[in-house]
């Protein structure tokens, strides 16, 4: 393990665990230093002891290197692996038939990490796909994306790609967008660049609280714009962590999910543990009505990729058909569902 690895390594466990950001930021800042050095370089600092010399290089990130550098497993390392272990005890099957997950950020919008590092992630998870979804113009509070900017996105996510097919890896990052319900139910950005995205997740984040009439019909006409393939995370509620808890909004599930099922639009079942959406009680309704579905971690960081298996133990719970999960479809499949109406 090359001290670059284990630094990263150390940061994906970090994050999966929900530790601070501080925390994850001194190893995920020390691996992006080492990383830009030559081999050449970082053999001379190691050998010479000289890391702690490079801003943003402290002694317990510096620690780890050598120990790596040495060809042994860093002992940080090895206590965090020991302590984590699985996170669910069920679940496992189902991740085991996922190819992808549909619904990521990266630090263009509200998420920690670059495209990069996010793409490279979900590769080592044995990932076959997975879809760069930042939020949409109108979430300023997540510095949603302009249309420039998602245009200019675009293009990195391109670059990304021709960098991973040069290295033969079979993984392909597919573009996309985590775009804005608006309270007239229309999507917040433009209809033309949604036609042009791989993978269009729809979701509400605002006036969650409207009554079950208001939040009906915005949702339902989101669902029959040809743009939409996920509903994402339909209730909006929180369980846990630090932005507190909110109950679910209030709508016609009965409504919502029929109509999802009649355009084959998918339900994500998002796997945030302060999300957890939908309950189990509507998740089994939605298999009830037929739905498609998606197993997505709406990660904000790389380790948080690793997520899934928590929304793939509900699927189970709940009795999710393997053949309805779109994620479980090769590449070639899923994008010709997701350009059915379009």
């Amino acid at each position: 393990m090359d001290p670059v690895t284990a630094l990263r390594r150390i940061a994906f466990l970090l994050e999966r665990s929900r530790q601070p950001t501080y925390r994850v930021k001194a190893f995920r800042t020390a691996a992006a230093i080492l990383g830009d050095l030559t081999v050449e370089d970082l053999d001379a600092r190691v050998h010479a002891r000289t890391l702690t010399e490079l801003a943003g290089i402290g002694p317990k990130t510096a620690a780890v290197a050598y120990e790596a550098a040495a060809g042994d497993t860093p002992a940080y390392l090895v206590g965090l692996q020991d302590e984590m272990g699985e996170l669910t005890e069920a679940g496992h099957e189902i991740r085991g038939a996922l190819r992808g997950d549909l619904h990521t950020h990266s630090d263009w919008s509200d998420g920690g990490s670059p495209i990069q590092e996010m793409a490279v992630t979900g590769l080592e998870l044995g990932h076959e796909y997975q879809a760069m979804t930042d939020h949409s113009p109108r979430l300023t509070v997540a510095n949603g994306l302009t249309p420039a900017r998602l245009r200019k996105q675009l293009g990195v996510v391109g670059a990304v790609n021709a960098a991973l097919d040069q290295e033969n890896s079979g993984f392909r990052l597919l573009t996309g967008i985590e775009v804005d319900i608006n309270e007239d139910g229309t999507l917040d950005q433009e209809p033309e660049l949604l036609a042009e995205l791989d993978i269009v997740v729809a979701s509400v984040h605002s006036k969650l609280r409207a009554d079950s009439r208001t939040m009906t019909t915005r949702m339902l006409r989101a669902i029959d714009d040809p743009h939409i393939d996920i509903l994402g995370h339909c209730t909006g509620r929180l369980v846990t962590g630090g932005r507190g808890t909110r109950p679910e909004s209030d709508f016609d599930s009965a409504a919502v999910f029929a109509a999802c099922a009649e355009r084959g639009v998918a339900v994500e079942i998002n796997s945030r543990p302060e999300r957890f959406d939908p309950p189990r009680r509507l998740l089994r309704e939605a298999v009830d009505a037929g739905c498609l579905f998606s197993i997505d971690t709406d990660a904000h960081a790389p380790g948080q990729l690793d997520w899934q298996v928590y929304g793939c133990e509900r699927a189970e719970e709940c009795g999710v058909p393997v053949d309805r999960i779109v994620n479980t479809w090769p590449v070639e499949q899923l994008l010709e569902w997701a350009g059915r109406d379009r």
